[in-house]
């Protein structure tokens, strides 16, 4: 990348980047941890936890029951559950919280890290690894903090929604039947 480039094209390089490195056979063994009967909880601190709603939210539109951990309307979580935990560092102290507890229940937990080695991937039974910079780090990308992690997950997630979606055979129609259409 070069200093004349534009700035949203760097950032997409980056992002291609880490999407290139990332091994599709992860999303596929997050996928088969999650049928149709299961409830999804998603939980995650700060930006990751941004991503974590949005999971939740296209999981809720393609016809899950899902839950964004730490709502008031949230109900406990019970074995068979799926928990997909997002924390770049693998780290977030009620990430890993969440993901430790939910294991004791016979919860299913799928980590989303950058940090394959981290406590967050120990406690899971799935990892997403997404290599992208997250906070603290020196060098690897032109953006702030963890922005380019905080991306690649949301693509990640999405193309994870879309291994379900496709494997249940839910359509955009069915799924946009459960979007909340507010004009």
């Amino acid at each position: 990348m070069t200093d004349n480039a534009r700035i949203l094209d760097q950032i997409v390089e980056e992002i291609e980047g880490v999407i290139a490195k990332m091994d599709e056979h992860d999303l596929e063994a997050a996928r088969d941890l999650i049928a149709r009967e299961d409830r999804v909880y998603a939980t995650g601190e700060g930006r990751s936890g941004f991503q974590a709603r949005s999971f939740a939210m296209r999981m809720m539109h393609i016809g899950y029951t899902s839950y964004m951990m730490g709502e008031t309307i949230c109900p406990s979580m019970h074995e068979g559950d799926v928990l997909l935990a997002i924390s770049g560092s693998g780290k977030t102290r009620k990430t890993v919280e969440d993901a430790e507890a939910a294991k004791k229940l016979g919860v299913k937990v799928i980590a989303v890290t950058s940090k394959p080695e981290s406590p967050l991937a120990a406690a899971a039974d799935a990892v997403i690894l997404v290599p992208g910079r997250v906070k603290g780090e020196a060098g690897g990308s032109i953006q702030l903090l963890s922005s380019l992690f905080d991306q690649s997950v949301h693509i990640a997630l999405d193309a994870l929604c879309l291994m379900i979606s496709r494997r249940d055979h839910v359509s955009d129609a069915q799924a946009n039947a459960n979007h909340a259409n507010v004009e």
